[in-house]
């Protein structure tokens, strides 16, 4: 190892949010297939009872959608106040982040036979990846919510009215958005989750693909928080 150099890559704060997400994500699509379709029944074959089954399935699925929304926003603050890393500044459209993304992705599309760029740190390739993640996820808290509120057909809640007036009024143009009907709304939401599961397979595949051709241990940054860079690339 004395020719390679140890970075910091995410804080444990980061690292905790990381695994949290991908938990809540498994619960939230197995959940999701089940109340879209559901594959499968109580070991209790009781009506009485199946009904809580399908209870328990949405409980559990807009719990693992407020933890998923309440990321987002902490994400979405840290791109621009994060003392560790602003990764805002690596969306900025500048010659800089223009060619790094360019050469990020001639360097995949060339399996490393091409590597021309530092890294050492976030490079403008992956976090405007990840920012095609958050902004599916914005997407799929809008269009979540309008079918929700849309099973409020009352207009009222068990915390008042100002609930479904305020989902109504922050969600709604998702109908107009999507084709102009709740049914729409629905598709949408269910294609977008089948994007998030694509969007997973290629950030797995991709990490894996980078801790075996840069050999710097990137698939380790999730769970140590570091990476092993050699002293003459730093």
């Amino acid at each position: 190892m004395s020719n390679y150099k140890k970075v910091e890559r995410m804080t444990p704060f980061m690292r905790w949010n990381h695994w949290i997400v991908a938990i809540c994500m498994v619960g939230a699509v197995l959940t999701g297939l089940y109340i879209g379709h559901p594959y499968y029944q109580s070991f209790i074959s009781d009506p009485a009872v199946d009904k809580y089954v399908m209870a328990w399935n949405r409980w559990i699925h807009f719990m693992a959608a407020i933890i998923f929304d309440v990321s987002s926003i902490i994400v979405a603050y840290l791109y621009f106040f994060s003392r560790f890393e602003k990764a805002y500044k690596k969306l900025i459209p500048n010659k800089t982040n223009l060619q790094e993304f360019a050469e990020v992705f001639l360097n995949l599309v060339t399996f490393n036979r091409r590597k021309r760029f530092d890294s050492s740190h976030s490079d403008s390739f992956n976090i405007v990846f990840f920012t095609v993640f958050h902004l599916l996820l914005l997407w799929m808290l809008l269009t979540g919510l309008q079918l929700y509120v849309h099973g409020l057909e009352s207009g009222l809640s068990s915390i008042g009215s100002w609930w479904p007036a305020m989902l109504h009024l922050a969600t709604d143009w998702t109908i107009w958005a999507t084709g102009g009907t709740n049914m729409d709304v629905r598709i949408s939401h269910h294609l977008s989750m089948y994007m998030i599961i694509v969007w997973v397979m290629f950030h797995v595949y991709y990490q894996i693909w980078r801790t075996i051709f840069w050999q710097e241990g990137d698939i380790s940054i999730v769970v140590g928080g570091s990476k092993f860079i050699k002293k003459d690339d730093v």
